[in-house]
Formats: C-alpha cells, sequence, structure tokens
C-alpha cells in the first residue's frame, strides 16, 4: 500500500483490525486503548471522537497532544522493515503502534509494552 493510502485511511477503519487481533489473543479492547493512549497523549474522550469523526491517520497522529517520548525505545520488525529505521516520521508513528499492537497480541505485559521496565 503506498504511504499515501494509509496516510489519508481512516483510523477507524483499522482500529476495529488492532482490537480483533488483541481479542484473538485472548487480550482487551481496553488494553488496546490504553495503549493507544500511552502512545499519542489523547484521552479515552478525544480517541473515541476521533473514532466518531472517521479521522484520517495524518490528522490522527499530526493532532496527538503528546506523544509519548518512550515511543523511540521501540524496536523491532513490524511488515518485514524495522521501526527504528523508518525515516518518514508519519510513517514511523503508524508503525510504532502496529509494533505495540503486535506486543500486546503476543502476549507481552503492559509495562513491558509501555516501555516502563
Amino acid at each position: 500500500m503506498p504511504k499515501q493510502q494509509i496516510y489519508t485511511m481512516s483510523f477507524a477503519k483499522v482500529y476495529p483490525l488492532y482490537v480483533a487481533k488483541a481479542e484473538k489473543k485472548g487480550r482487551t479492547k481496553t488494553e488496546v486503548d490504553e495503549i493507544i493512549r500511552w502512545l499519542t497523549g489523547y484521552s479515552q474522550e478525544e480517541l473515541e471522537a476521533h473514532l466518531e469523526k472517521q479521522t484520517d491517520f495524518q490528522t490522527f497522529f499530526g493532532q496527538a497532544p503528546h506523544m509519548n517520548p518512550a515511543r523511540a525505545l521501540i524496536k523491532g520488525v513490524v511488515c518485514g522493515v524495522r521501526v527504528e529505521e523508518i525515516e518518514e516520521p508519519l510513517m514511523r508513528e503508524i508503525r510504532y503502534l502496529d509494533k505495540l499492537i503486535d506486543e500486546l497480541a503476543k502476549g507481552k505485559a503492559m509495562d513491558m509494552i509501555m516501555r516502563k521496565q
């Protein structure tokens, strides 16, 4: 998928896939929301408003109140690419979220996912 398509895609269209991936592995929507709030600084109400408005990825990340500085500690491979090597800032943010959801689905503890070691 070209970068432009993911940037203009509604976050609300991908969000259920994040939840489904987590739930399939015994995790919860609440945990998915907690990860998204940790990464972006959104409150639960703000997150739900973006989902309702069908905000695109570019706007969702662009309007994030406070991107967590600990996200720089996120390392690993998503879709065959090392997230820490992605140069395009918006794509890196999207892949950080993908990686966090992957870690949740693989059973990692929330403290580890949110880099609270």
